[in-house]
């Protein structure tokens, strides 16, 4: 039989957990796992000893609220295999609910809390598990009866299971009256989950670790979901532990007038905001830069929130540009984000995987307002989103971010959210009317430790193809949507 040894590890199952864990739990000690029902710490439970049976070791699910048959129906629903774990329900029978066994001199506490911990005791001594799992410690309190006895019986359980080696998860359910601390104190860890529904979209769930006595973990709030399979944990995003050398490359678009006014292109490790109303060519601007990087064998991963993906490929190859063969190549992802079932954890961990895992160089978020939108009820999403981007600066990926103002012509068009600070360039597109047409313009109004073109260009799309226009030197207030031609006159007197 494989055991661990006294600072070994054991692997929870989940590769997130285990990140957050610092390669998972210290070995024969005995953890807490609390959560209200439905926040998914019997599948957290199965996963750590599906990960026991993986490692060719005993494991053993003591159960004091569910019958066998209800627990399979769980893994069923998985599609998990419970070959290897020895399942043992220590729930009462039907013999015991008639009348006449119930106590009449004795408080059940006397009696039957004695019965289940023996029962426990011997199961444990029978089968001499490496990992355990009781589920939960709701029944336990509730046949204590006072918090004394309680703890004296978590605490005996706790010392039983050191001497027999024993990794232990003990499940809490948090249906007491009052949540009490007792168990908290007592064992190695304990482990928090949580799970509330928005106003609109699916749950929102989250973990913490409370307390984990002599090892490191990354503190925080880390979102998880549960689907088939089990449980998927993101560990929160600390850019600090991401931090390294990159080059100050400029990526160019090959747009001869739009480089000129970025002062050569995108600069890697820097983020670009496009701030401009809707229509002004802030996604055909970031495509560019995406199928250009192609061209030269980098890959790039665009996460987009507002239109389809079919709509961008249609709207990009009306522009000349093949973003569906970059896609089918394997040279762009394209990723259509659902906003109703995004939470920040899973966002932050796409990213870090193209990154990480898939090589990207060039990350577009489209846009800014969708990403907003779509998670209305969560807090500090600008200082998550501020993390994200230094640490895509730190891994030497540039960032294009977009964002849409609202309205159309005008100079009091605003933003859902000022992000221009957090951004290293500010790239601004605007309409403005001239000559009985509506035109667009475009201008560089930010750009940290580089130099840019101060000018303010035309910006065409039409014909097929797009492009930069020379410098708008004959109009004076294009930003405002209704500039003033300059005559000569006023020229001369300038």
């Amino acid at each position: 039989m494989a055991r661990s040894s006294e600072s070994s590890r054991a692997g929870t199952g989940i590769e997130g957990l285990n990140d957050i864990l610092r390669e998972g739990l210290v070995s024969n000690r005995l953890y807490l796992v609390e959560g209200s029902p439905g926040s998914g710490k019997t599948t957290l439970a199965f996963q750590f000893l599906l990960e026991g049976v993986r490692c060719g070791e005993k494991v053993l699910h003591i159960t004091l609220s569910e019958s066998e048959e209800e627990i399979r129906a769980v893994a069923a629903s998985h599609g998990w295999s419970l070959e290897g774990i020895t399942i043992r329900p220590l729930m009462p029978s039907e013999a015991e609910l008639s009348t006449e066994e119930q106590y009449t001199v004795f408080h059940p506490s006397e009696i039957e809390l004695s019965e289940t911990t023996r029962k426990i005791l011997e199961e444990v001594k029978r089968h001499r598990p490496s990992r355990v799992v009781i589920d939960s410690l709701s029944e336990l309190r509730l046949l204590s009866g006072d918090a004394l006895r309680y703890r004296r019986q978590i605490l005996a359980l706790k010392q039983f299971f050191a001497g027999q080696r024993c990794t232990v998860l003990v499940l809490d359910d948090l249906t007491a009256a009052d949540r009490d601390l007792q168990v908290q104190s007592i064992a190695h860890g304990a482990m928090l989950l949580e799970h509330e529904k928005p106003s609109f979209g699916s749950l929102r769930r989250r973990l913490s670790i409370t307390k984990f006595r002599g090892s490191d973990f990354r503190a925080g709030y880390h979102d998880y979901v549960i689907r088939r399979g089990g449980i998927e944990v993101y560990p929160r995003l600390v850019a600090a532990e991401h931090r390294r050398e990159s080059s100050r490359e400029r990526l160019r678009s090959e747009m001869a007038g739009l480089d000129s006014l970025m002062g050569g292109g995108l600069e890697r490790g820097t983020s670009t905001l496009l701030v401009g109303a809707s229509g002004t060519g802030k996604s055909s601007i970031a495509a560019l830069f995406a199928d250009r990087a192609a061209a030269r064998g980098e890959r790039s991963a665009m996460f987009i929130f507002d239109e389809s993906a079919n709509t961008l490929y249609s709207r990009m190859e009306g522009l000349g540009i093949d973003l569906r063969k970059r896609v089918d190549d394997g040279m762009v992802a394209v990723t259509q984000i659902d906003p109703a079932e995004l939470s920040p954890g899973q966002f932050a961990h796409a990213i870090r995987r193209a990154v990480a895992v898939e090589s990207t160089r060039i990350v577009v978020i489209d846009s800014l307002n969708g990403y907003l939108n779509s998670m209305p009820d969560e807090s500090f999403l600008i200082v998550q989103l501020h993390e994200l981007l230094t640490y895509l600066g730190q891994a030497g990926i540039a960032t294009i971010l977009i964002a849409t103002q609202a309205g159309l012509i005008g100079s009091q068009m605003s933003t859902p959210v000022d992000a221009s600070y957090i951004a290293d360039s500010v790239v601004l597109l605007r309409y403005f009317e001239a000559d009985g047409e509506v035109r667009q313009a475009i201008s560089v109004v930010k750009m940290r430790g580089g130099d840019h073109e101060r000018s303010i260009r035309e910006f065409i799309m039409r014909d097929g193809r797009m492009w930069v226009g020379e410098p708008l030197r004959d109009y004076r207030g294009v930003f405002t949507g209704v500039p003033h031609k300059i005559t000569d006159r006023e020229r001369r007197t300038d």
